[in-house]
């Protein structure tokens, strides 16, 4: 019997994922000029965590990255160097050349081995000390000859080890072959002596042999550099032992034997003892993408020499880090493919349906002599809204995950466009549906770089304007009704209400300085508009916002600008907080039955008739608490044949959207009740003033209303209908 182990593969990939996420954030909360040592040993075990895994799975690339990076880490969290922004800087691109690697054994995508020489080289002149100057990518032909340089400027040094076990020769051997270059010399007496080559100072390779032997035993010399012949010599040599030795797995093969152990393969139960599958077999399975074989006979000793480490470390650790691990601990989880939870909730939403039917069909029955069934009928509605009350929870997500994105790219931001900007976040706790979660990503990275690039300003422009040098800005979220309401807002220039009149009227757009400022506003979301006078690689090409308006509109949500010139700019996005099950209105108009989403639904009432006028050539308004609201005819938009035309003898209800509120003329209202939302563009085609279908008690099928578009229509509303 073998041992699936590819899922163990699974599990420190997406650790791996969320360390270096952990890793960023921390960066990017840190001060250079105070660092807090609890967040240094947190930034710390992050790189120690992906270095042990990385070595235990034998992705040698990985670890050998964290190592320079571990090692830096370490000087700077015990004190012996001071941490500043270079620092910083540096270990955000580690992180992203370690995901580009984990991506790489991951998914088989690309890894640009310039760009991880590059980042060594810079980690590396850190821990000398030495400020790094850029180094530029060596372009791929050139690899090899500046891989050569590397070497003849790295230092040699021989060390003379104290009569050891050959498994400890062997553990220091590999180990310190992750800092560089590393041969065994025979001495007198049966001892070994170590000649390594490499840019790693003295005190971290006599740190790494404290993990095997006591340091004062050690006899260190600088040994000269190799010549070219030398290194030639060495290079074969190491080929030549590697070979005999197997890469430290297997028994050496004689030489007579050779034919005989490639003609006869061995099995499955041979290669894994009986208990493991073949590594080859795993990686197939696993859909992993090759890594150095030589890499992973540093698993032992590298095991051994992590779990020393680690206990010290742990000894070290603040109390509150303890803490916090222990309650992180107790909490537990398990995951789980979206696959399941995506498969689960559709079966939550053929339950509620059933459900519905159920108690459609029990609402005729006599109370009297039925009175058990309608009490079990009662449970049941309970149990399946809670039911999928706990299902949908399970979908739910902070915005944190969201949140977590922007600092980086805030930073990087501003720093080329030469601004400095302080990133404030509120609500990152406010939960949202994955599935809108994984689309609003898009939307809110544009309205972010917009924000840095067209609304904060300089530095010195804002002293100027009597502001303080940084610019702030603020991604909120909060839960407000059913909906979830998303802030991106900064404290910039503002926009320019006659810059965006000029503009919008050289493009051919209808506008008039009689505009209000919220239509002056909704403006830059037309196709193509855009006020930047230079185009960037950030923004200027207008392009964008109306593609963040269709977007979000797409989602059944709606976008709000307000702004001052002077005072900044917010935009705020309304989305519905889960697409898979809404509350809903029931409405009929004619014979049609409609649902209107809950959230939408400000009040319903039947008003007089002296309430109601007409407004020449743009329909009919009717008074609301002393405010005239445009007055929709369900009927009149999809063409049907309604109960009553007159408004005083039917049903309105006031909806609220985007900023605006209308009136929806309705022959009567049918009652409230929770609908599973069916995409109905897939099944069908999309339907102008439609978001989607559901499945009535009944079993028909009535159409979802699409608000934001009815409210639209208001504005141009006439006595023709709408094409379907």
């Amino acid at each position: 019997m073998s041992i699936d182990i590819s899922q163990f593969y699974q599990v420190f990939f997406d650790e791996a994922e969320e360390l270096l996420a952990e890793k960023e954030r921390l960066l990017l909360a840190v001060d250079p000029a105070a660092p807090d040592a609890e967040d240094l040993n947190a930034i710390f075990r992050t790189a120690h965590s992906i270095k042990g895994g990385a070595s235990t799975f034998g992705l040698n690339d990985m670890s050998e990255v964290t190592h320079v990076l571990e090692s830096l880490l370490d000087r700077i969290r015990k004190g012996e160097m001071a941490l500043t922004a270079q620092h910083v800087d540096a270990f955000l691109s580690a992180k992203d050349i370690l995901k580009m690697q984990l991506d790489g054994h991951r998914h088989g995508a690309a890894v640009d081995q310039d760009a991880v020489a590059n980042v060594r080289m810079v980690l590396h002149d850190l821990s000398q000390g030495v400020v790094p100057v850029h180094h530029a990518t060596v372009p791929s032909f050139l690899h090899a000859e500046h891989k050569q340089a590397v070497a003849e400027g790295a230092h040699r040094y021989k060390i003379e080890l104290p009569d050891l076990p050959q498994r400890d020769v062997n553990a220091l051997v590999d180990e310190l072959g992750l800092m560089g270059r590393v041969s065994v010399v025979p001495l007198a007496g049966g001892r070994s002596a170590l000649v390594i080559t490499t840019h790693e100072s003295l005190d971290d390779i006599v740190a790494i042999c404290s993990f095997v032997l006591d340091p004062d035993d050690l006899k260190v010399f600088e040994a000269p550099p190799l010549t070219p012949e030398q290194r030639a010599i060495e290079a074969a040599e190491r080929a030549r032992i590697e070979d005999a030795q197997g890469y430290g797995f297997f028994d050496p093969v004689e030489p007579d034997a050779g034919a005989a152990a490639h003609a006869a393969e061995p099995s499955d139960d041979e290669r894994g003892y009986g208990f493991f599958q073949p590594i080859e077999q795993i990686r197939r399975e696993a859909g992993i993408a090759d890594v150095p074989q030589e890499a992973a006979k540093a698993a032992s000793a590298q095991a051994r020499a992590e779990a020393q480490e680690a206990e010290a470390l742990e000894k070290k650790a603040a109390k509150k880090a303890a803490e916090a691990a222990h309650a992180h601990a107790e909490a537990g989880s398990i995951r789980v493919s979206i696959e399941k939870v995506d498969q689960l909730i559709n079966l939550v939403g053929e339950m509620v349906i059933t459900q519905a039917m159920i108690e459609q069909r029990s609402d005729g029955l006599d109370p009297m002599l039925h009175e058990r069934l309608l009490q079990s009928v009662s449970q049941l509605t309970r149990n399946t809204r809670a039911l999928q009350e706990a299902v949908m929870s399970i979908r739910m997500m902070p915005m944190d995950f969201v949140f977590s994105r922007f600092p980086r790219m805030v930073r990087d931001l501003a720093g080329k466009l030469g601004k400095k900007v302080d990133f404030i976040t509120h609500g990152a706790a406010t939960e949202l549906d994955k599935g809108l979660i994984e689309r609003i990503v898009d939307p809110l990275t544009h309205l972010v770089r917009n924000s840095i690039d067209h609304g904060i300003e300089l530095p010195a422009a804002r002293v100027k304007a009597g502001k303080s040098e940084s610019g702030r800005l603020f991604l909120s979220a909060a839960h407000q009704g059913g909906n979830i309401v998303i802030e991106v807002a900064d404290d910039g220039a503002g926009l320019n209400r006659e810059k965006i009149l000029a503009k919008a009227a050289a493009n051919g757009l209808p506008v008039s300085n009689a505009m209000s400022d919220a239509e002056v506003w909704q403006l830059i979301f037309a196709p193509g508009f855009s006020t930047a006078e230079i185009v960037t690689d950030v923004s200027g090409r207008g392009v964008g916002m109306d593609v963040v308006k269709r977007n979000i509109t797409a989602l059944g949500g709606s976008i709000d600008i307000r702004s001052a010139q002077g005072f900044g700019t917010t935009i705020l996005i309304s989305l519905p907080l889960t697409l898979a099950i809404l509350d809903g209105m029931s409405i009929r108009c004619g014979d049609e039955i409609y649902i209107l989403p809950l959230g939408f639904v400000v009040e319903s009432l039947q008003p007089l008739p002296s309430d109601v006028k007409e407004i020449a050539g743009q329909g009919r308004v009717v008074k609301v608490r002393g405010e005239y609201l445009p007055l929709i005819p369900l009927h009149q938009m999809f063409n049907i044949e309604p109960h009553c035309t007159d408004p005083t003898e039917g049903i309105l209800v006031i909806l609220e959207t985007e900023g605006r509120k209308a009136a929806l003329f309705v022959d009567e209202l049918v009652g409230q009740q929770q609908v599973v939302v069916k995409n109905l563009e897939s099944n069908y085609r999309k339907v102008a003033g439609i978001s989607g279908a559901t499945i009535l008690g009944d079993g028909g099928v009535a159409l979802i209303l699409d608000v934001a578009a009815l409210l639209r229509s208001a504005r141009q509303l006439t006595d023709d209908a709408v094409t379907l």
